[in-house]
């Protein structure tokens, strides 16, 4: 009786048979009475795609953006700052020497800083910050270093040669042989009071490290011209530490503190520019919230859809349910008819995006040509191009929030569909 009642059952009765996915893939195709039905699945499937593909290009473009400019600053700026306490930094080369050699230092800066007002040829003045540096220090600095676009570094110690920033010569109408001049505030001391000090300098490079702020407002001079020019003969202001790992300062505050040999004083990268990394995170955090109504926009479009899907075939119900479909056939049959644009949805959702991602400079470009203007100013937005840096991590994250939220908008309506009495469905056809 058993091997008879198995042969006799059929094989559509089956969850998720062949039989519920011909039914579903037919609810799905439009026809002439069901245009508003299919109206509204287009718009869920084009709702989802977009919001998807929208949530990757943003996460994206904002992760590019956070890499971008810890990129950046972290190559011109040090990852651990020692400053002196007890007594004036007048040793930095022996500090700097016995830093470097601690496991974990890439190496160690002796610098110097001055804030300074820059005129060039053009007559046009702006602020400047000088930072005064060994040439075998600059050389380090690959950023610098391996961004000249005009110039050389050589002999730039044994010289008053700077280099200045592509945008900084751009805007003072200067290039490399020119002098630029530099007017300090803290001066010489004169009957009369403090006289501003100033000096013309002739440019030996141009570099561009792409970070507008950095390219239109860094000069760097050699360590002993700018000790000079600041009246800080023999002194530095600090020494800055470039790590190997730059997320590894806490781990590294003691060696460096112990290598020092005197009472210094540590910030790090994170201290000076905690207000922006933090800005940073919040505007991303609050654009995933924004944009993730985009999704649950579309998912509300599925359940409207389906709601008069299962209106406009309750006839089509009843038949089903006395032919001999189960309330889970027919509930199988509606959720596999959402679920089908939900997922369709994310497929062609994921593939816009990465497109755009891969092309997303490209695509800004075009749109700046379009329009005539400039889209992302580097002014405004620090980097002179668009970047797009997508993490596997958070596009499935994404794929997965579209998916079950997709899923979701399915149950309700998919529940009422089972739960049609076919008599009732038939009486009033």
């Amino acid at each position: 009786m058993s091997e008879a009642g198995a042969s006799a059952t059929p094989r559509g009765a089956k969850p998720f048979s062949i039989f519920e996915r011909m039914v579903a893939w037919r609810y799905l195709r439009s026809r002439r009475k069901d245009t508003v039905i299919s109206v509204i699945s287009l718009i869920s499937f084009v709702g989802i795609m977009l919001g998807v593909a929208t949530l990757i290009i943003v996460m994206a473009v904002m992760n590019g953006f956070r890499a971008e400019l810890m990129t950046r600053i972290l190559g011109v700026n040090g990852h651990l700052i020692v400053q002196p306490i007890d007594r004036v930094f007048d040793d930095y080369a022996q500090v700097a020497g016995r830093i470097e050699g601690v496991d974990g230092v890439r190496y160690a800066i002796p610098l110097i800083e001055g804030q300074v007002l820059a005129t060039g040829s053009v007559g046009a003045g702006s602020g400047a910050l000088v930072r005064g540096v060994r040439e075998q220090d600059i050389d380090k600095m690959d950023l610098v270093a391996k961004n000249l676009r005009q110039g050389t570094l050589d002999g730039f110690d044994g010289s008053e040669k700077v280099a200045i920033g592509k945008r900084m010569a751009d805007n003072l109408g200067l290039a490399v042989g020119d002098g630029i001049q530099l007017v300090a505030p803290e001066g010489d001391v004169t009957p009369f009071g403090v006289t501003p000090r100033q000096k013309i300098y002739p440019i030996g490079a141009i570099f561009e490290v792409g970070m507008s702020e950095y390219d239109a407002s860094i000069v760097f001079m050699p360590l002993s011209e700018a000790q000079m020019f600041f009246n800080s003969e023999g002194l530095v202001q600090s020494v800055e530490v470039f790590l190997d790992d730059p997320d590894a300062v806490d781990a590294m505050r003691t060696k460096v503190e112990v290598a020092a040999e005197r009472q210094v004083y540590l910030t790090d990268w994170r201290q000076r520019n905690q207000t922006f990394f933090s800005a940073l995170q919040v505007e991303r955090n609050v654009m995933f919230m924004i944009l993730t109504l985009i999704v649950l926009v579309a998912a509300l479009n599925i359940i409207s859809g389906l709601i008069m899907l299962v209106k406009d075939k309750g006839r089509d119900i009843a038949i089903l349910r006395t032919m001999g479909a189960s309330s889970g056939s027919v509930m199988r049959i509606f959720m596999m008819t959402g679920a089908a644009i939900g997922v369709t949805g994310t497929i062609a959702g994921v593939l816009l995006g990465v497109v755009v991602c891969l092309n997303v400079e490209k695509i800004r470009q075009f749109f700046s040509w379009l329009s005539g203007t400039t889209l992302f100013n580097p002014e405004l937005y620090f980097l002179s191009q668009l970047p797009a840096k997508m993490d596997v991590q958070e596009t499935i994250s994404v794929v997965l929030m579209a998916l079950v939220l997709s899923f979701l908008a399915t149950l309700f309506p998919a529940w009422r569909a089972a739960k049609l009495d076919p008599v009732e469905a038939l009486r009033y056809e």
